[in-house]
């Protein structure tokens, strides 16, 4: 990936790595190049259009502004959906004909982190040579895109950009999640968690118009608790929460609610892997399973794999991110892709993963079967998985470095078809993620382990 632009945006500690002015020129360079012969266009009086939606992070503001003012800069109008979720803008910007969508969002990252994601006219993630022209941009200035004069040219008079409120194309995005349920939800009792985040509002409203009863955590947002020990990467809150309230079913999203891990009737989480298991199924009984094939990543479990082979239905990998499960999705004609984290993609709804429409098709699959989550989920028997990230300097060197490699390599040898070792490389930061799936959870430990201590012992980490 690009020098400031990962597997997911632009992302980095507010006012530290990633600032207001990173933003502002980011809103400079999209407002000319969508007018510009560079991005294609031919038609010298093209008005660029751009929609913005932003979480709930304190610094989203601060970015969502200075975007804003880099935009009707360069001549562009920029439409604000404001607290609204990353698939929401993705819709907006495909179905409303705009130029291209920008999210502010770090995701499941702590409050202090934000970034800067960018979607094309088609609701899918950026290009990588529109990337690599950004960056070009940042770290040059208009010299670097063969224009003379200090920057970018400025729009005046009455060709500056204008500022339009955009609330009209969230509600669009709300009531389309609702067309696609089949069935109604009354006398089901729901637990929502919105991890303080952008669905805060929105799951809510999206559940209860469909008649279900719902018991909302996660919903208080202040700029400072995004996250924090709630949302789906703090699955333990909703787990309590199914259990007390004895409900149905609970769903978790995250910060900016493209992700879903879902809990079962009796408290258990129910991840991305036994997810895509259960859509997959489904799926494939409607004939709509393209290719009969589930795309998944690295990370996937075996548990997921054994219980696909069972049902009939092929599997490849990925790399791990939703930007390559869609990528190989789109190559390939398949429909239907995603991640253990929670990163489902049902290409005929979405071209990227959505938490809340997950959790509606998912429920859908409650609701028309007659069946516990549990039940559903039932042929997918986990084998035991543990990650460990430690923080480094330099991802590529620990790939590159030959004891560490060695060491992997035995371990894996050790394992057999038991199990498996992976390294992997954060996408969004300086991170090595160390991974182990063995038959318990004690040989992960001391794999895991064995793996991390030839890392540190080669002076690898920060």
């Amino acid at each position: 990936m690009g020098k400031y632009f990962g597997t997911d945006g632009f992302r980095g500690e507010a006012n530290v790595t990633l600032d207001s002015y990173h933003a502002y020129r980011i809103g400079r360079f999209l407002g000319w190049y969508y007018s510009s012969p560079l991005s294609g266009q031919t038609d010298p009086n093209h008005k660029t259009r751009v929609v913005i939606g932003k979480d709930t992070r304190r610094s989203s503001y601060m970015f969502e502004y200075a975007i804003v003012a880099g935009l009707t800069a360069s001549g562009a109008d920029a439409y604000m959906l404001h607290v609204t979720t990353t698939p929401s803008v993705s819709f907006v910007t495909a179905r409303d004909d705009f130029d291209c969508g920008v999210m502010i969002s770090a995701s499941h990252n702590p409050y202090a982190d934000n970034g800067i994601k960018l979607v094309n006219r088609n609701g899918e993630k950026i290009d990588d040579k529109t990337i690599e022209v950004i960056e070009a941009y940042l770290d040059g200035g208009a010299a670097a895109l063969g224009l003379t004069g200090d920057d970018l040219p400025v729009a005046t008079g009455a060709n500056i950009g204008r500022i339009e409120d955009y609330a009209a194309g969230r509600n669009r995005y709300v009531g389309y999640l609702i067309s696609l349920a089949a069935h109604s939800y009354k006398g089901f009792r729901v637990g929502l968690d919105c991890a303080n985040g952008a669905s805060w509002m929105i799951a809510k409203a999206v559940f209860e118009a469909l008649g279900a009863k719902t018991y909302v955590i996660g919903d208080t947002p202040n700029g400072i608790n995004i996250n924090e020990g709630v949302g789906s990467t703090h699955i333990d809150a909703l787990c309590r929460l199914v259990k007390e309230e004895k409900l149905d079913i609970g769903f978790a999203f995250d910060g900016d609610a493209d992700r879903c891990i879902a809990v079962d009737e009796n408290g258990n989480e129910v991840n991305g892997d036994h997810i895509l298991y259960v859509l997959g199924k489904a799926m494939k009984a409607q004939g709509t399973l393209n290719n009969n094939t589930v795309v998944t990543t690295v990370m996937s479990n075996m548990g997921l794999y054994k219980a696909l082979e069972q049902a009939a239905i092929d599997y490849v990998q990925t790399t791990v991110g939703d930007r390559f499960i869609y990528e190989n999705m789109a190559q390939n004609g398949h429909s239907l892709g995603g991640e253990q984290s929670g990163h489902i993609i049902i290409k005929k709804y979405a071209t990227t993963g959505d938490g809340i429409l997950t959790a509606i098709l998912l429920m859908e699959q409650v609701v028309s079967s007659k069946l516990s989550l549990s039940k559903l989920c039932e042929a997918v028997v986990m084998y035991p998985q543990l990650c460990k990230s430690i923080r480094v300097p330099d991802k590529d060197a620990v790939f590159e470095n030959t004891a560490v490699r060695a060491k992997q390599e035995e371990l894996n040898a050790r394992l057999g078809s038991n199990g498996r070792m992976l390294l992997r490389k954060s996408g969004t930061e300086p991170v090595i993620r160390v991974m182990a799936e063995a038959a318990a959870r004690e040989i992960c430990e001391t794999f895991v382990d064995e793996l991390l201590s030839v890392i540190r012992s080669e002076g690898l980490t920060l």
